[in-house]
């Protein structure tokens, strides 16, 4: 079975990072990896993580820098990108590694499944995999796994501050359809329940097709860093 590299980028996550990396410390028993790519952290993350990986190092802040460094550090045949607070299945190497091999695809993603138990995110979820399995689009929610090669030939995430993984989504699926494996990645639902479900569906959407119609990813991340502030603000 081919080694798999799983790359966390991570920036002040100690409220969940263990909850993460606990659960995949029976994949690395089974000889896969764990990179943790931090981007300047300024809490425990990194001292909570150290046990339970096997490499962690400080990055360039910014999600796909910090996964690039990740993947260039990376020893594996197999790169998963996984956010710090998404969990994949127990079985996820015998999944992805069998998945590729019976497809002869090169890349793919998780069904995802939002953590909360609320009716309405269970429609968003849906909606999130269909969309995914008509596009051919993954978004890194649904846990973004490639075979290293097409990684490096596709040329890595590219480097901008929002909307990477549906940039590389689009450089991979001229290679190839992605694996849509049907068990789910589990997401956190902290974000729809905080700042409203049908909200942050609408927000979502409408950046996704601003960034379709061709605005600049650093202008789309400053809308979504203001609306992060201001729920941040709402909460506190």
């Amino acid at each position: 079975m081919a080694r798999i590299s799983i790359i966390i980028p991570t920036l002040n996550e100690a409220a969940v990072i263990r909850d993460t990396l606990t659960p995949l410390q029976n994949l690395r028993k089974r000889g896969h990896e764990i990179i943790l790519a931090d981007g300047g952290s300024t809490d425990e993350t990194l001292s909570l993580s150290k046990p339970l990986t096997d490499t962690q190092f400080i990055a360039e802040t910014g999600r796909a820098r910090q996964m690039n460094s990740g993947a260039r550090k990376a020893n594996g045949e197999v790169l998963l990108f996984l956010h710090a607070d998404t969990l994949i299945p127990p079985n996820a190497d015998e999944l992805i590694g069998g998945g590729l091999a019976d497809t002869r695809r090169c890349w793919g993603r998780f069904d995802v499944r939002l953590s909360g138990r609320q009716a309405p995110l269970r429609v968003v979820e849906k909606l999130m995999n269909l969309r995914s399995r008509l596009t051919h689009i993954a978004t890194g929610d649904q846990a973004i796994f490639i075979q290293r090669e097409i990684f490096e030939q596709a040329g890595g995430f590219p480097s901008i501050p929002l909307m990477e993984d549906i940039a590389m989504s689009k450089r991979l699926k001229k290679i190839g359809p992605p694996l849509c494996i049907r068990q789910p990645a589990v997401t956190s639902s902290r974000r729809w329940e905080e700042q409203g479900i049908l909200r942050t569906v609408i927000f979502m959407w409408r950046l996704r097709l601003a960034y379709f119609l061709g605005a600049s990813p650093e202008r789309l991340a400053q809308r979504y860093g203001y609306r992060a502030a201001c729920a941040t603000r709402i909460r506190g």
